[in-house]
């Protein structure tokens, strides 16, 4: 087909160099007739990607149709909100498909506070695509356009820096890229892309009772989700996905734990690539035999809620216990703050393993994982440098305050000044309402 593809976004981490790559590689963009238009802010750029997918109302289109693609930080995506619920309501065109690719920072490295972007994409019913290293990005992100385009339904690629900000050799086959379409009776493309006239009232009924299903074959018949550890006399489970997947992966190598001891003490990993909607056949099928699921994931819980909801009308036979942030007493188990640890998994895993299966060397590979955590706490030493501006930036001047004055901050290089003496600098609010506070207290104070 003779289909062109059309970026646009925001920068952001993990994703501020993207700009910065698609300019350098313009020449080959341009060959393959993909369009880079930089956003204004995310919504602007969340909505000409969706003009992308118009091409066939406005007419007559020099193209079959266009990959959409837009980038940027998850402030933005929430920033950009309604622009996500319009634009998947519409759809996609009949050869187009579009991802929607944020930068997570569950640890706020780079944020004015901790975030993830799973909530936001399921509140606007876009399904969520987790990769867990580059080469996943590349063969999720492709089967994503295909998700895409099949379903109608625009497709969230959550991204963060330790999966983006990596090197990797990737073995390119000839099967990356290719995916199955489901053959499902009754169901035809005409039913799920975009159209004018259209109203919202079926744009609602299409996306719930049509694209909903639609994605959740097509999720099937892909293997988005799989099983990577197995075990024929199955006890427990350990679910994941992303950036936790290989924190869990790196866990059970500390652990000692191999293929053949896994199928010794009867433990089985699933990995995830679609967070949301979870498939529920593939779910139910890795739940069989098992007594208990571990779900490992980072922040609130997402994937937990979604497997205790399907598990729920499942038969007491077959329904394993399922914990992730507490235990089955309601005692915290993996944290909701801050970014997971391959040492901090250990920790977990190894300790309720030998609940069930009291294996000497998942014992003596967990003693020497606490005494290396023990040893590597910080100490008092030397205090910490507060960070300041570079020799020469303007900012050193810029956020000085006239005297008796205050200034608030947001993200950027002037919230470095909150911290710093002598700069007058307090609070701090989202990227873009800096000093919009004032107007709700200066009628309150003095």
């Amino acid at each position: 087909m003779n289909t062109a593809g059309f970026v646009s976004g925001y920068r952001g981490s993990p994703l501020a160099g993207l700009d910065l790559a698609l300019w350098r590689a313009g020449s080959f963009l341009e060959r393959e007739s993909i369009k880079f238009e930089p956003g204004l802010n995310e919504d602007l750029a969340m909505t000409a990607v969706g003009g992308s997918q118009q091409t066939d109302i406005f007419g007559p289109a020099r193209v079959d149709g266009v990959f959409g693609m837009w980038y940027g930080k998850n402030p933005g995506l929430d920033r950009s909100g309604d622009a996500l619920k319009h634009g998947n309501a519409v759809g996609t065109s009949r050869h187009g498909g579009v991802l929607v690719v944020t930068g997570d920072d569950p640890g706020a490295s780079s944020s004015t506070i901790a975030n993830q972007s799973e909530q936001a994409f399921m509140s606007a019913m876009v399904p969520v695509i987790y990769p867990a290293d580059i080469g996943d990005i590349l063969e999720l992100g492709l089967m994503g356009y295909g998700f895409s385009r099949y379903s109608g339904l625009w497709a969230g690629l959550k991204l963060v820096s330790d999966v983006v900000e990596t090197t990797r050799s990737v073995a390119i086959n000839g099967d990356v890229g290719k995916f199955i379409l489901p053959d499902v009776d009754g169901f035809s493309a005409d039913q799920v892309i975009q159209r004018w006239p259209d109203d919202r009232w079926s744009q609602d009924q299409r996306t719930q009772n049509i694209k909903i299903p639609a994605a959740l074959e097509f999720a099937r018949a892909n293997s988005f989700n799989r099983i990577v550890m197995d075990a024929p006399g199955r006890s427990l489970g350990i679910v994941s996905a992303g950036k936790a997947y290989q924190d869990v992966r790196q866990a059970l190598d500390m652990l000692g734990i191999t293929n053949e001891l896994a199928t010794q003490i009867g433990l089985t990993v699933y990995k995830l690539g679609l967070i949301w909607p979870i498939e529920p056949e593939g779910a139910r099928a890795f739940a069989g035999g098992l007594k208990e699921i571990m779900v490992v994931e980072e922040r609130r819980a997402f994937i937990e809620i979604q497997l205790k909801e399907m598990a729920f009308n499942w038969p007491a036979s077959i329904r394993p216990r399922i914990i992730g942030k507490t235990d089955q007493n309601g005692a915290p188990l993996i944290p909701s703050t801050g970014e997971s640890s391959p040492s901090q998994l250990a920790l977990i895993i190894g300790r309720r393993l030998l609940q069930t299966a009291d294996h000497p060397l998942i014992r003596e590979n967990l003693a020497r994982v606490e005494r290396d955590v023990e040893q590597s706490q910080p100490r008092d030493s030397i205090p910490l440098r507060i960070p300041h501006y570079c020799p020469g930036c303007p900012h050193n001047r810029g956020t000085k305050v006239p005297d008796g004055g205050v200034a608030m901050a947001g993200i950027g290089c002037h919230s470095l000044a909150m911290w710093m003496p002598g700069t007058d600098t307090i609070t701090l609010t989202h990227m873009g309402g800096e000093g919009g506070t004032w107007i709700g207290q200066a009628p309150f104070t003095t």
